[in-house]
């Protein structure tokens, strides 16, 4: 039995998530991810390492930009297979990447507009890496699944998607393989949340896996379990209300939104906080709250109880939908302090660049950073304490308080991710340590192979491995 695997993104680096996996005659891409920091964009606009009409069959982890965005390209380049996840990440994933090919598009036309006003011409046309047209043709090919249920995605080849407690319908896939009187298991973690969150179920654990394609995010840290979410988030907002100014959350459409009101809400009740108006400016985020609401069969235990004792966290006083583009220019006209939560969470695009405009030089106000930020990206810039940034072709003084809350990571640290390891009962074949930057990923590869004796690798990017 020979099982080939090859690593086409997220290999020694955060986002771009792509794995290849041939086995039995087939071809299978777990993932297809938008690379987001700044000195890797380029690898969006090349051609794939692989064609995609070789492709026969694309494995979703789940819907955030970073493992599913270059979905359009890959689609119109020639991938016509079946698209498989579960069917909240299928729900969203739709959501996500016609936001995102809308966001191409208007960024391609500002920095269009942008050039010309300037009289210059960069090293190519200014065209969007994918138009809308292009994220609707994805579309008719997502095939959903439910969670453990078995599929057949080729010659003795069958997949399965377990909860991976990270986003909602988020997964971790399994790949079983057989050959003769061979199989092999593969375990493609995508990204591992952490035990006891709000809103969503714990990871599930596995009992065997021959091999383990493992994300490592925060793989060189431990997280800090001390810091109190709720309580941090209360002192943010009382302190710049009595400033006087807004609070700007750059945020992910999907789950920290919704955690965020989920907070907003507990300390609403508890009488800890005013109540101030809240904005949830960016469609996308109030279209994947919508999901949330009609999928409460994947709500944890702790959420399933909130619901039945209060009302839902995502209906909560004071909260406006921005659903229009006036509607979030007319935010800047509001006098008093307001909360604004908008995307992108790294501050890559998005209506968040605008409100940072309004209020990154204001010192009564307060930048709340509740999401990881990749090197290179302005979000990472800004929380790395530089004092002027450039935001939409203009450079702006940094004056507003930089808050970051470290609690609220979806991802697991190094000692949840070895715990999650090993919940196997015998040593797999081999571990290969992706989706974390260089220093993270080699960190954690060190720390595992140290704990357990384990065949651990590192990829780099388009490393192939064989599994025998």
């Amino acid at each position: 039995m020979q099982i080939r695997l090859q690593f086409l993104g997220a290999a020694q680096n955060v986002t771009g998530s792509r794995h290849m996996l041939d086995a039995n005659g087939t071809r299978i891409l777990v993932d297809c991810g938008l690379y987001q920091e700044r000195q890797l964009r380029e690898r969006n606009w090349e051609r794939f390492p692989v064609p995609p009409k070789s492709i026969d069959t694309v494995l979703l982890t789940h819907a955030h930009l970073d493992h599913c965005g270059l979905l359009p390209k890959l689609v119109r380049e020639g991938f016509a297979g079946k698209i498989y996840c579960t069917t909240a990440t299928a729900e969203i994933a739709k959501i996500i990447l016609l936001d995102s090919a809308k966001i191409q598009e208007e960024d391609a036309e500002h920095k269009r507009k942008r050039h010309k006003k300037e009289g210059r011409e960069g090293p190519r046309p200014v065209v969007p890496l994918y138009t809308t047209e292009d994220a609707e043709a994805c579309l008719p090919l997502f095939s959903p699944v439910k969670y453990k249920q078995v599929t057949e995605i080729g010659d003795g080849v069958e997949t399965s998607f377990h909860d991976a407690g990270h986003v909602l319908g988020s997964s971790i896939i399994k790949v079983k393989v057989h050959q003769n009187s061979k199989e092999r298991v593969v375990l493609f973690s995508g990204d591992i949340g952490r035990p006891d969150r709000p809103i969503v179920c714990d990871p599930t654990v596995f009992e065997r896996a021959d091999y383990v394609i493992i994300e490592s995010t925060y793989g060189d840290r431990v997280h800090e379990d001390t810091e109190d979410i709720k309580k941090l988030i209360g002192e943010v907002i009382n302190s710049t209300k009595k400033a006087g100014g807004n609070i700007i959350v750059p945020s992910f459409a999907l789950e920290r939104a919704q955690e965020v009101l989920y907070y907003i809400n507990e300390l609403l009740l508890e009488g800890t906080i005013p109540q101030l108006k809240t904005f949830l400016d960016s469609p996308m985020a109030t279209n994947i709250t919508n999901v949330f609401k009609h999928h409460p069969e994947l709500f944890d235990e702790e959420m399933s109880e909130f619901v039945k004792r209060h009302r839902s966290p995502f209906n909560l006083p004071g909260l406006e939908m921005a659903g229009k583009a006036n509607e979030s220019k007319a935010i800047n006209n509001i006098k008093g302090t307001v909360m604004v939560i908008a995307g992108s969470g790294m501050c890559t695009g998005g209506r968040v660049k605008h409100h940072l405009v309004n209020n990154i030089s204001r010192p009564e106000s307060t930048i709340m950073f509740v999401g990881y930020q990749a090197i290179g990206t302005l979000g990472r810039r800004i929380v790395n304490g530089e004092k002027r940034v450039r935001i939409l072709g203009l450079k702006y003084p940094v004056k507003a308080r930089v808050v970051r809350i470290h609690g609220f990571s979806a991802h697991a640290d190094r000692n949840e991710l070895l715990g999650w390891l090993r919940e196997l009962k015998n040593p797999p074949k081999g571990v290969f340590v992706v989706h974390g930057e260089t220093e993270s990923a080699k960190a954690f590869g060190d720390y595992v192979r140290e704990k357990t004796g384990w065949q651990v690798t590192v990829p780099e990017y388009q490393d192939e491995a064989v599994l025998d």
